[in-house]
């Protein structure tokens, strides 16, 4: 009987001293979610958004508006509910996004609405319509400014063509000063060139940001179209394997060796997986040299975020992002991509 006592009271203490741990840090995830064309069945005058249409190539109806609405806000809501059941994302950036209307519709959808959740938007040139934003919650997150910073094209030739500008916010997170980037760089049907070209551009928005505050914490996220080994990542913005290895001027890529080493990804292209959907991270959220300091927020682990419901069951794709669309057929799915986390720590006082 003593011996079960003894037992008893050490589990108890254990207990006692894992909850006061868990209760000295206050955790926080951010995210990002490809939103694989998220239009309205209304035409936007001057845009390409044709095929999204009731007569367009989808036949993108009420119907299917409805359904896509209602399927997005389930997995942004459930994003970061792995570590912060009932809380997910503070912010969470989204590419191919139409307008307004169609992020004013998608925070309406209970799951989102029940967390006051908001948006920042600004209209770009696009010339298919699609833009990034941001949904925050506000509990969480306070936004002072932001501003979209056009893709500049770097070839004459090229001047009249018009794509996806580089959406950047400041604000507070758990009270520190941070910035997020929210990018989509040009698709893979475009030489590499307009990638790196489009990572140069972040890189000097980043680094005019630490001009100004040289502490602030930069989030840059995005579906980036090239993987984190790409140039573009690894060389033009910076973005390093490991914290070790992070210099003044450099980023935090912890997706690196998540497609490098444990080959896992967020799409998967003809039998073989991608990792475009990723956030990275500045100098200022990074513990170096084996330090523990989380006076202030910093990097505490990633994930590309799963749920049986985002993942096709059958079939040709099995196993991967189940889709809206594909091959022409309508599948009342989410994304060809998945979303992507990142958790941070900071200590409450």
């Amino acid at each position: 009987m003593k011996k079960y006592l003894l037992m008893t009271v050490l589990l108890l203490l254990w207990l006692t001293g894992t909850v006061r741990a868990q209760q000295k840090y206050g955790c926080y995830a951010v995210g990002f979610y490809n939103q694989e064309n998220l239009f309205d069945t209304c035409h936007d005058a001057g845009k390409n958004d044709y095929d999204f249409l009731p007569g367009g190539s989808y036949k993108w109806d009420g119907l299917k508006y409805s359904n896509k609405l209602k399927n997005m806000s389930r997995a942004l809501a459930d994003m970061g509910t792995d570590v912060l059941p009932g809380i997910g994302c503070s912010f969470i950036g989204l590419a191919e996004v139409e307008n307004d209307h169609v992020l004013r519709d998608l925070v309406a959808q209970e799951p989102l609405k029940a967390r006051n959740m908001q948006f920042i938007h600004i209209e770009g040139a696009d010339r298919r319509g699609i833009d990034c934003a941001l949904l925050y919650n506000p509990r969480f997150f306070t936004p002072t400014k932001s501003v979209l910073h056009p893709y500049v094209q770097e070839l004459a030739k090229d001047s009249a063509f018009k794509t996806r500008g580089f959406l950047t916010i400041e604000g507070t997170l758990a009270g520190d000063p941070v910035a997020v980037i929210v990018c989509h760089l040009p698709s893979r049907a475009s030489a590499p060139f307009y990638r790196e070209s489009g990572a140069r551009q972040v890189k000097v928005i980043k680094d005019s940001l630490l001009t100004v505050h040289p502490d602030l914490k930069i989030f840059v996220m995005g579906d980036m179209n090239d993987d984190p080994t790409n140039a573009s990542m690894h060389k033009y913005l910076g973005g390093k394997a490991e914290i070790s290895e992070v210099g003044p001027d450099d980023m935090y890529n912890p997706w690196y060796n998540t497609l490098a080493k444990q080959g896992k990804g967020t799409l998967s292209y003809r039998g073989s997986w991608n990792l475009f959907d990723q956030i990275l991270l500045s100098p200022a959220l990074l513990n170096k040299d084996g330090k523990k300091d989380y006076s202030t927020l910093k990097y505490y682990k990633h994930q590309i975020f799963h749920r049986d419901y985002l993942t096709q069951q059958e079939g040709p794709y099995k196993g991967t992002p189940k889709r809206t669309t594909a091959a022409g057929v309508w599948l009342n799915g989410y994304s060809d991509h998945y979303p992507v986390v990142v958790y941070l720590l900071k200590q409450m006082k």
